[in-house]
């Protein structure tokens, strides 16, 4: 192995071409400076130096070395100045929706970890009911979240629409009990359907629950169950369905907001919001 301590002592030699100079540079007697490039010569099984009356030289394996000796240096300092760099690491707990995590991810937050190496970013996902209430205990920094409703103690990032969507030429939305595919419990999508749904419109059979929307929109391509999909995720092999044509539960327009714990704000969490306020006309317009 190649201790630092040896190789910045052949470093002053290579560079000054003397061993007295470089015992004076490196506050060394030149006696144990000697000993320190015989100790390196022994390590490398190869002679490094050629000496004369004139000084010293480099052989062949010196100048290979000294190449390398110039890296691991350089090396060592950086890893030295991120260690003290980050003695404070600073940890961010953030929970996103389950269905937005890889647009967060692409657009804003792998940006983030990627400039701020030494804050750990903590992603939690979620459906958005369940990440208010555990904000509210206190388990997260900031959350991005989705509601009906325009945000009493949050921030509005952008609103997403929903719609029915069934399989284009396909009949799972003429049935008298309609299948539908939701996302789960806790979801504000979820609960508006339920509570729009009235008495006078046909029954709901729902036969998958996940917080996966690739597994709600194959559900529906695949004319096993109808959805209420965000318009950005409609591919051309689904219907939209008209709410009061089909008798189904009306669906509002959806909120993303931010929303903070006060007690847990830092100057790093600042800029986390401010990228992903900057990338918000991205967000909307993609997620999947």
């Amino acid at each position: 192995m190649l201790k630092i301590e040896l190789l910045e002592s052949f470093i002053a030699v290579a560079e000054c071409g003397n061993l007295s100079k470089a015992a004076d540079r490196i506050c060394r007697t030149q006696s144990a400076l000697s000993l320190q490039i015989k100790k390196l010569e022994e390590s490398v099984g190869q002679p490094l130096l050629l000496r004369d009356n004139k000084g010293v030289t480099l052989t062949d394996s010196g100048k290979t070395l000294l190449n390398y000796a110039y890296k691991m240096l350089q090396l060592s300092s950086q890893a030295l100045d991120e260690i003290k760099d980050c003695q404070n690491r600073e940890i961010i707990r953030l929970g996103v929706p389950t269905d937005y995590i890889k647009c967060y991810l692409s657009s804003c937050l792998l940006e983030f970890i990627r400039e701020f190496t030494c804050i750990e970013l903590v992603i939690d996902t979620d459906v958005s009911g369940n990440l208010y209430k555990r904000l509210q205990q206190g388990e997260f920094d900031l959350i991005v979240a989705t509601h009906w409703l325009l945000p009493s103690q949050g921030e509005l990032l952008f609103e997403r629409k929903f719609h029915w969507v069934c399989a284009k030429d396909g009949n799972a939305h003429l049935r008298d009990t309609i299948p539908m595919a939701l996302y789960p419990e806790n979801c504000p999508i979820r609960a508006q359907v339920f509570a729009n749904h009235q008495m006078s419109m046909r029954p709901i059979n729902v036969l998958l629950s996940t917080p996966s929307p690739h597994a709600l929109c194959m559900a529906v391509e695949n004319d096993l169950a109808i959805a209420p999909i965000a318009e950005f995720r409609i591919t051309p092999n689904m219907t939209i369905l008209d709410a009061t044509e089909h008798n189904l539960p009306p669906l509002p327009t959806f909120n993303e907001s931010l929303y903070l714990n006060p007690d847990t704000q830092t100057e790093a969490t600042a800029q986390l919001i401010a990228l992903i306020k900057s990338n918000v006309v991205e967000l909307a317009r993609s997620g999947s």
